[in-house]
């Protein structure tokens, strides 16, 4: 199981027992808005709006909440106007990480990312230094308690996924960017509930880290993920399950 996996299948069940929603929903309505923005406020003919609508329902997210942060990005409400921006930086042990953010001031975001870094023996990379070790996929998550694995594995693969590999309780289905939303409109026409559905960054190589530099990670990447301006952080870290458990418990 890849070090993105482990993660994930930590971060799914920590989502569960979150009960700082209103954290979350932050980033969800960020999202939200700049789809809206850059794609226009129809979920049918906005790919990426539809995708952040569909993870924000799933989590709970007030329909009026969604509605208002749709029409923050088209301009129907007066809202705060958010840029995307990525970091690169290196992590405890050598790690590679990708930071991207939904921010509306630069000079705060880059701050507070590079102060979160550097407490946690990290530091920002050059641009491009980081960037080259990723690739862009997509990525689905299902719960694999009450599913029919062999189903879903066959619906996945049918409409176009690269691969679908277990992740602790969760099952991971990896796509193509193009094929990210074909396997996704297969997935929920046959009723496969999912957990999470996003494009984000999967490493193309991994760093082995344990020990006192695996404790490091882990809580930098916690922190990283705490932060309101912080979308996604994605990683080639690759700790023993059994340790990366200790480490998040």
């Amino acid at each position: 199981m890849s070090g993105h996996s482990k993660w994930s299948s930590i971060k799914h069940k920590k989502a569960l027992k979150d009960a700082r929603r209103g954290k979350a929903f932050t980033k969800f309505i960020k999202e939200i808005t700049v789809a809206a923005r850059m794609g226009g406020g129809d979920i049918n003919a906005n790919p990426r709006l539809r995708t952040a609508v569909l993870t924000a329902r799933q989590n709970s997210m007030p329909a009026d909440n969604i509605d208002r942060a749709i029409k923050k990005g088209t301009g129907e409400l007066e809202g705060v106007t958010y840029e995307e921006v990525t970091y690169e930086a290196y992590g405890p042990g050598g790690v590679a990480i990708l930071i991207q953010t939904l921010t509306d001031n630069r000079t705060r975001t880059v701050a507070d990312v590079r102060n979160l870094l550097e407490k946690r023996g990290g530091n920002l990379a050059a641009a491009g230094a980081v960037a080259r070790m990723f690739k862009k996929s997509g990525v689905l998550t299902v719960e694999r308690t009450g599913i029919d694995e062999d189903k879903v594995m066959e619906v996945a693969l049918d409409g176009g996924a690269e691969d679908v590999r277990e992740a602790g309780d969760i099952l991971e289905i990896l796509t193509t960017p193009e094929q990210f939303e074909a396997v996704k409109e297969a997935l929920e026409k046959a009723k496969v509930p999912l957990t999470s559905a996003e494009v984000t960054m999967l490493a193309l190589t991994s760093v082995p880290i344990s020990g006192k530099p695996a404790e490091q990670m882990v809580r930098l990447l916690e922190a990283l993920e705490d932060n309101d301006d912080v979308q996604t952080v994605s990683s080639n870290m690759d700790i023993a399950a059994e340790e990366l458990e200790q480490l998040s418990a």
